[in-house]
């Protein structure tokens, strides 16, 4: 099994959000993610928090049709100790089948696999679509609430 590339190139993100030295990573992964977004046919933004920024993207086909909200986060937990891993923690691998990356599962892959329906869909998605993919449920989610108060409209 080969991984698509640009599933890998997420997951080579180090989007380690507790860490101060990963800050232009979570800014990186951010911006990433707004261009893969863009691609998949998606209007994407990058809005700050107060902390680290989160994504957000929609396809609005009709405001008559019901919207479905898809939450993700695009941060990850340190990988330390770095000696517990078979390969790094940040080069994804497929062994027997399986992924391994750090955030292949919890939360990089779950949301790609959300995206890539949206794409593959594409005109025939029959409800609107919104992805809200923060940077801070790792260090829990400090920002969000505030964010959401603020953002109602979206």
């Amino acid at each position: 099994m080969e991984l698509p590339g640009d599933l890998t190139e997420l997951l080579s993100i180090p989007s380690v959000s507790a860490q101060p030295a990963h800050a232009t990573d979570m800014r990186a992964c951010a911006e990433w993610l707004q261009r893969r977004f863009t691609r998949a046919g998606l209007t994407a933004e990058i809005l700050p928090t107060g902390g680290h920024p989160l994504v957000f993207a929609q396809r609005q086909i009709d405001p008559g049709l019901p919207t479905v909200l898809i939450y993700g986060h695009y941060d990850v937990q340190p990988p330390e100790p770095l000696e517990l891993w078979h390969t790094p923690p940040f080069e994804p691998t497929v062994r027997e089948g399986k992924v391994y990356a750090r955030g292949a599962s919890d939360n990089k892959g779950q949301f790609y696999c959300h995206l890539r329906a949206v794409e593959d869909l594409g005109a025939d998605l029959a409800v609107n679509v919104k992805f809200l993919i923060e940077g801070e449920e790792e260090i829990g989610s400090q920002n969000l609430e505030r964010f959401i108060r603020a953002n109602q409209e979206l």
